[in-house]
């Protein structure tokens, strides 16, 4: 017995339509199983159907030529029937479509391009869901990414357009400074999944200089639009990361303005927990008074790991003053800078630090002062 093959709803209509025109010369592809439109060819001469089957002979392609009048011709002509895994059933009666004439044809023939159309239908379906997932899904990154909500019209409008890739553009100012952001998303080449792979940074400092880098996610997770801010402003950055192997640790990260890399990014950086600086004790240097309350201290150290220029109130002899510090991992110290943003210099920083702190540096210097003397 010839092999056998599903035609689809698709198939038949267009059969319909071809037979219609008196083209009856038919050109279908044997090796095919699920016939859809492209396997099945018409010509109005055998001649051309001939030629075509000739012409049109490669691994995937075997065409056989045959003559039919009608929808009935079509199918007793090309054997339908059902073929899982190597095993066809043989029994033509499986297919509601054989043995009917007349009424009972025309209603066998109803059903099966309503059957095919609902398969089609629920394919379609589970496609949307998916793809409504995979929207929410992005949304929901960017959004946590710190690139907002705004983006989601434009993010659904290229997802549905089907692009193989597309960029969407985020623009902010952050402390008067004007922070752009192109966010770059790729097609799977496997399934209709989108993902959000990296983005491109740009800052414009204040003295007029531009500093860009392209930031990768992994999963989803990776430096966040407000973290890339304060890098490219050349603060460091605490995360947490993987090496290679896969193995997690911690470090912070910061930017190497004199260095960059084949692909024209800064070089970074990384200060591990064994190089030695402790943030909580460097802000502890200094009669702040949000560490007087631990949820407030917590805030305030989240805030500095994320590289943040943070405001604090400094309670000093009776005094409040109120100052920011930055995390300087490098240097192992926080830099304090005043009300008008003016970094503190090293030498008037004394003033500022706790009584404890001075106290412990003058024993130091008195102690490395008596070595001296013995020697």
């Amino acid at each position: 017995m010839d092999k056998e093959h599903v035609i689809s709803g698709a198939a038949i209509e267009w059969t319909q339509f071809e037979l219609g025109n008196n083209r009856n010369w038919i050109s279908y592809n044997t090796l095919s199983y699920f016939l859809e439109k492209e396997d099945i060819q018409f010509f109005k001469s055998k001649d051309s159907a001939v030629e075509f089957a000739n012409h049109n002979i490669s691994e995937f392609d075997d065409y056989k030529v045959i003559h039919a009048r009608s929808i009935q011709d079509v199918l007793l002509k090309i054997p339908y029937g059902n073929k899982i895994c190597n095993r066809t059933i043989l029994n033509p009666d499986a297919n509601g479509l054989f043995n009917k004439e007349g009424n009972a044809f025309t209603d066998a023939l109803i059903d099966h391009i309503e059957s095919q159309q609902l398969s089609l239908f629920n394919k379609q379906l589970k496609t949307n869901v998916m793809n409504n997932e995979n929207l929410q899904y992005l949304t929901d990154n960017i959004k946590y990414m710190g690139f907002g909500e705004n983006l989601k019209a434009d993010l659904e409008k290229n997802m549905s357009e089907g692009k193989g890739e597309f960029q969407l553009h985020f623009k902010a100012e952050i402390n008067k400074k004007p922070f752009e952001a192109t966010l770059n998303f790729r097609k799977s080449d496997s399934t209709d999944m989108y993902f959000f792979n990296n983005y491109h940074a740009s800052l414009e400092k204040n003295n007029g200089d531009k500093m860009e880098q392209t930031f990768y996610l992994n999963k989803g997770k990776g430096i966040t639009g407000k973290e890339a801010f304060n890098l490219l402003d050349g603060r460091a950055v605490h995360k947490d990361l993987v090496t290679k192997e896969g193995q997690p640790y911690k470090a912070w990260m910061q930017l190497d303005p004199a260095n960059k890399d084949k692909n024209n990014n800064f070089e970074v950086k990384q200060f591990h927990q064994n190089y030695g600086f402790d943030l909580k004790s460097a802000v502890e240097k200094f009669p702040i008074a949000d560490l007087k309350d631990p949820e407030k201290e917590k805030a305030l150290m989240q805030s500095l790991q994320k590289g943040n220029v943070q405001s604090v109130t400094i309670e000093k002899d009776g005094s409040s003053h109120k100052m920011f510090i930055e995390a300087d991992p490098q240097f192992k110290k926080v830099n304090l800078y005043d009300s008008n943003m003016k970094l503190v210099a090293k030498e008037s920083l004394e003033q500022y630090k706790t009584g404890i702190d001075k106290g412990t540096k003058a024993v130091k210097e008195n102690v490395a002062e008596d070595k001296k003397k013995k020697t």
